[in-house]
């Protein structure tokens, strides 16, 4: 019973699914082009599109869409809006609107329950700056645990508090969203972390909303004949049983070239057989180290077209 408005770019847009004929008069897709930004990769519209150098270059591209949406949503009648944190500056738009508010938070309730109150992300995580400072539990919690984050992970959780190209940190984005938000629609359940998605409210004084993990539809595996599945069936048929390492980082996690070169060396050093789903963004200058792939002949297959993953992880 309800109607949707999807608001998105052209590109991003016509890269969704097509809807189910039964749920397509519920759906009306709204395109707002994307601002052109000087260093913005041609036709970038998404992180999939751009290495993680680009991403505050494509925010603040993002943030040039401010007033094509608050028009919309002026003439939209509508009862609620969700947002992620990216677009914060939506949840002031629907607050001078009167519309109801709900921020989509797509990370667990662990990692949101490290950065703190809002409070906290809208002063970009205050003195914790090194990545000694989130090595080790939070004061706030106070249930056992032993989550903490590794030296090198917690480099880049730094980088959270950190202004980017478009002049804000993702914590103050996601602070200001759900500050000015009425709930909190998290990608959680409370099966999962019990005590940390309770911490999650008593930190937000919000409720929050589990959406579940949303799973992914069951997909039939790639036709057997396809040219793709037989080339590498042929070359995993060659392999030990459970002997191959297969290396897939999805279409969000771009390395930049430093860390894709230690990847590679990593794998040349292993002297493992492994099947890497190599794919970056067509704008990125990332390249696989001079002579990696002539050296791990035969024990190492590089994919850089679409992988039938289903196959390779029933394989």
């Amino acid at each position: 019973g309800h109607r949707i408005s999807f608001i998105y770019t052209p590109r991003n847009i016509h890269r969704l699914p097509k809807t189910p004929p039964h749920l397509a008069s519920s759906f009306t897709f709204v395109e707002i082009p994307l601002p052109k930004i000087e260093g913005l990769p041609e036709n970038a519209e998404s992180t999939m599109d751009v290495g993680p150098e680009d991403q505050g270059l494509l925010k603040k591209a993002y943030d040039g869409m401010e007033d094509d949406v608050a028009r919309f949503l002026r003439n939209s009648c509508a009862d609620a809006v969700i947002y992620d944190f990216a677009g914060f500056w939506v949840s002031s738009i629907a607050m001078d609107l009167g519309i109801p508010r709900f921020l989509f938070c797509i990370f667990p309730s662990w990692f949101m329950d490290f950065c703190g109150t809002t409070g906290d992300l809208i002063d970009e995580l205050k003195d914790r700056k090194s990545p000694e400072d989130f090595m080790s539990t939070p004061k706030w919690v106070t249930f056992g645990t032993k989550v903490a984050y590794k030296y090198y992970e917690a480099k880049l959780i730094v980088g959270v508090g950190e202004k980017d190209a478009s002049g804000f940190s993702d914590a103050y984005r996601g602070g200001i969203g759900i500050s000015q938000s009425d709930a909190v629609i998290i990608r959680h359940c409370h099966e999962f972390e019990t005590e940390w998605f309770n911490l999650l409210a008593d930190l937000y004084q919000k409720e929050i909303i589990p959406l579940g993990q949303l799973p992914p539809h069951f997909q039939e595996t790639e036709n057997p004949s396809s040219d793709n599945w037989v080339s590498i069936k042929e070359w995993l048929d060659t392999k030990t049983k459970g002997s191959v390492l297969y290396i897939a980082l999805g279409s969000e996690a771009t390395p930049n070239q430093d860390q894709l070169t230690e990847l590679a060396h990593g794998l040349e050093l292993s002297q493992l057989p492994f099947l890497w789903a190599f794919r970056k963004p067509a704008a990125s200058t990332v390249k696989l180290p001079d002579g990696f792939e002539k050296r791990t002949e035969g024990r190492g297959m590089v994919w850089k077209g679409w992988v039938p993953q289903l196959n390779i992880l029933g394989h």
